[in-house]
């Protein structure tokens, strides 16, 4: 077969300008798409500034869309869908980065460390939990202890709330000897609360945290309660006793166990005493209370709840003070006693200084915001 030369010829010049017009084309797509993508970028970032969440999602997913490889448009994604509350979504961006195969090892953990704190956010915190101990040993590790500390408090999980404590501590994170009490005094509680009770066992979790934090007074008012429960009154009103004079901020939570046992042991003078001195420093609720029932005659009870109401006008003593106060005509004490026990309710309360959550019972441990010791002693009126 004979080959032309001339075709030759001919068809390298053609070539040459197929070329040339195929390598324009491109380079003026990709000038297109990276004029576009920097632009729905910044048009996104400038509805974030703005706080319009929506339309900044709507740019970011544009810009995902036209440049799918980008991660940090993926982080940023994930950021704002978590935020929004939009939790299965956040799920599936930082899940779809965690597969790609070309993903670096320090972005691998930053979506591995998104996704645990998007199951965090949504309430799954087995999934959470799973997902932050994969964060061992990477320089996410310190944050995902803390977070691993916050599901333990609230799955109530208190030997491995006590044993990241143990780990972290040494890091510089903060001086956990007082929450580490608080989760020996709750192991202490379930002990106690086993069948048959583990009384051994609360005992030695009791000790255990009064070593750990010897000026907070938890673990030595449990201990006080354990030795009541097993009759060991004298023992358990010597703890209060030695308490109260350690540390006597607290006094008004043992006022109660106090009168009660003080009375039960001849001990009246002595915590009459206590409570006076008490009263007179720091003139407490409570306090003036225990010490009114304490009074020998009720015109004495009435006269310490007149004197207070001069000084210090309070709806509770008011309250008080009508118990020992005699009207004129006795079918009205009824009406009025109602209705002051009606306004006192709220003020009888305890609140929590962190959250503003309101108990009728004092806690340790906040169920609103999970914080600790931020119950003060005092009631709400005295706050």
């Amino acid at each position: 077969m004979d080959f032309d030369l001339g075709w030759i010829l001919l068809g390298l010049p053609l070539a040459f300008v197929l070329g040339w017009l195929s390598s324009r084309f491109d380079i003026r797509q990709l000038r297109l798409e990276n004029r576009q993508n920097p632009k729905a970028y910044f048009k996104g970032l400038n509805h974030l500034l703005n706080e319009q969440q929506d339309q900044a999602i709507d740019a970011f997913i544009q810009a995902v869309q036209q440049d799918p490889d980008t991660s940090e448009l993926h982080f940023a994604l994930g950021s704002l869908f978590r935020r929004r509350g939009e939790f299965d979504r956040a799920v599936r961006v930082h899940q779809h980065l965690l597969a790609r195969s070309d993903l670096g090892r320090e972005e691998h953990e930053r979506a591995q460390s998104a996704l645990a704190y998007d199951f965090l956010k949504a309430g799954l915190l087995d999934r959470a939990e799973e997902g932050f101990a994969k964060l061992m040993h990477t320089p996410h590790e310190q944050q995902a202890q803390l977070a691993l500390l916050s599901i333990f408090e609230k799955t109530r999980d208190w030997q491995k709330a006590f044993d990241v404590t143990q780990t972290i501590e040494p890091q510089g994170l903060g001086d956990f000897k007082t929450r580490q009490a608080h989760y020996l005094c709750e192991l202490a509680e379930q002990a106690l609360g086993s069948q048959p009770p583990q009384i051994a066992v609360a005992q030695e979790r009791l000790e255990q945290a009064q070593k750990m934090a010897p000026l907070h007074p938890r673990s030595f008012l449990a201990s006080a309660d354990l030795a009541h429960s097993q009759g060991q009154t004298g023992q358990a009103y010597q703890t209060l006793m030695e308490l109260a004079h350690r540390t006597p901020h607290c006094l008004p939570l043992l006022c109660e166990r106090l009168l009660s046992w003080g009375r039960a042991l001849g001990k009246v003078r002595d915590i009459h005493t206590l409570f006076l001195a008490a009263y007179s420093a720091h003139p407490s609720l409570d306090v003036l209370k225990a010490v009114a029932s304490l009074e020998g005659s009720s015109e004495r009870a009435q006269n310490l709840l007149s004197q207070h109401l001069r000084l210090h006008p309070s709806l509770l003593v008011a309250s008080w003070w009508l118990g020992h106060e005699q009207l004129q005509h006795e079918e009205d004490r009824a009406f009025v006693q109602k209705a002051l026990d009606k306004a006192t309710v709220a003020l009888n309360r305890y609140r929590c200084a962190a959250c503003g959550f309101e108990a009728q019972k004092h806690f340790w441990h906040c169920p609103g915001c999970q914080a600790w010791d931020s119950y003060p002693s005092l009631r709400i009126e005295e706050l």
